[in-house]
């Protein structure tokens, strides 16, 4: 019966050994994705900053780029206005050549004509011409006016020939300033074109870099979402790993429970078949003894028998119920929802603590006190870590049955009544007591 105990811890430790080795592997599994994750994250966190960089850069461009639009719309117009103003100044230019040939065709005829009379008075009015007035005998008077006359006609050339050389100086100084002010509008025109062939050349550089920051923005956008959905991935595969670690850290502790139950049902059994076989060995005994001493004095014979029967009983609990600790928990979870009760022990019209467990308990044949405090010596001690379903556990001023799976069944208080908790540790609890 040892060696059959001893086998069964053995496949215990054994198998539990395996559900650590696959837990730990999980576990580091687990770490390595969290890792991974972390590392996704950081690096979703500088895509972030670097979409905020090139974002601030591309709104920096983009205020470049309109300031380069307006500067260039007021280039145009200059060159166009300039263009405008050389075409009409070149219009003024013709007029004037114009006017300045007309002239220059009036100064050579008046200058032709001039030269005639010039040349008439010279040949009327020499030595000769006077010598030859004298000799035809005309008066003085009329030798006067003529005289008189020739002056006049020299005077009127003189005059007319300084009119019109004034007039061409004038028209040629006007044609002058004109071939002036319309070369400084050429200058003009072509320092505002090359400005305006700078400014189109920065333009289209700044449109570049745009484009390119939106390439870029395009690509690192293309990466954040990369990583959102990697991060998703991971989120994904560390929910399922976590699932699958407290599947199997359920299923170690269902394991070991099943272990416990089955070594504490061959301990049982080894006690009882130890017990019966001392029971037999001392009937044995007291037969014999019996025999030996004869019949002469059957009334001892008879006190004899009478004291083995109280010999059992012990601690503050009765040993004589019949269960498992499965079977006292699914019966005690029959009754939840029902009232609570203080002092009560009633499983359907109300109950305490220690009362349900002490009705629950009492449906298998065992006797515990209806007290919360009492119930702390009864049965056997174990640590919370090797609770089994049908413990008892024992808080200050509080009891519960455990279930299993961290849960508990106890009649909680008035308003929520016997009820199921998901978690046994919710206090601190003082102690577990085994009675089965």
């Amino acid at each position: 019966m040892k060696k059959k105990i001893l086998a069964l811890g053995l496949a215990a430790i054994v198998g539990s050994a395996q559900i650590l080795t696959v837990s730990a592997a999980k576990q580091d599994e687990l770490k390595n994705k969290q890792a991974q994750q972390a590392q996704t994250s950081a690096q979703l966190e500088d895509a972030k900053s670097a979409i905020s960089s090139l974002e601030d850069k591309k709104n920096a461009i983009t205020g470049e780029i309109s300031e380069l639009d307006a500067e260039l719309v007021v280039t145009i117009a200059a060159v166009e206005g300039l263009k405008e103003e050389i075409a009409e100044k070149q219009a003024e230019i013709e007029v004037t050549e114009e006017k300045l040939a007309q002239a220059q065709e009036d100064e050579e005829e008046q200058y032709q004509l001039m030269k005639k009379r010039i040349q008439f008075l010279y040949e009327s009015g020499g030595e000769n011409g006077w010598v030859t007035l004298l000799l035809e005998g005309k008066d003085l008077s009329s030798l006067l006016n003529q005289a008189e006359y020739t002056q006049k006609l020299y005077e009127y050339d003189r005059e007319c020939l300084e009119e019109y050389m004034d007039t061409v100086q004038q028209v040629s100084d006007y044609s002058e300033q004109l071939a002036d002010e319309k070369a400084d509008l050429e200058a003009s025109e072509a320092e505002q074109e090359a400005q305006q062939q700078e400014l189109e050349e920065m333009l289209s550089e700044k449109k570049a870099v745009s484009a390119d920051y939106d390439a870029q923005l395009s690509e690192m956008q293309q990466k954040a979402a990369a990583y959102r959905d990697l991060i998703n991935q991971q989120n994904a595969q560390i929910q399922q790993l976590q699932e699958e670690i407290e599947a199997e850290e359920a299923a170690k502790a269902a394991e070991e429970a099943r272990k416990a139950e089955e070594a504490a049902k061959a301990a049982e059994e080894a006690r009882k078949a130890e017990e019966a076989r001392k029971a037999a060995e001392a009937n044995k005994s007291n037969s014999s003894s019996s025999t030996n001493k004869g019949n002469s004095s059957s009334g001892t014979s008879n006190s004899g028998s009478s004291g083995t029967g109280s010999g059992s009983s012990g601690g503050s609990s009765s040993s004589t119920g019949s269960a498992t600790g499965s079977e006292i928990a699914n019966y005690a979870c029959q009754f939840v929802g029902n009232p609570y009760v203080w002092g009560g022990t009633s499983l359907t019209n109300g109950a305490d603590c220690s009362g349900f467990i002490m009705s629950v308990y009492a449906h298998f044949g065992y006797s515990l006190p209806h007290s919360s405090s009492a119930m702390r010596s009864c049965g056997r001690g174990v640590s919370y870590s090797e609770a089994q379903p049908g413990d008892i556990i024992c808080y200050d001023g509080h009891v519960a049955i455990y279930i299993g799976g961290g849960k508990i069944v106890h009649a909680s208080n008035e308003r929520d009544g016997i009820k199921i908790s998901s978690n046994a540790a919710y206090r601190t609890i003082l102690a577990v007591r085994r009675i089965v």
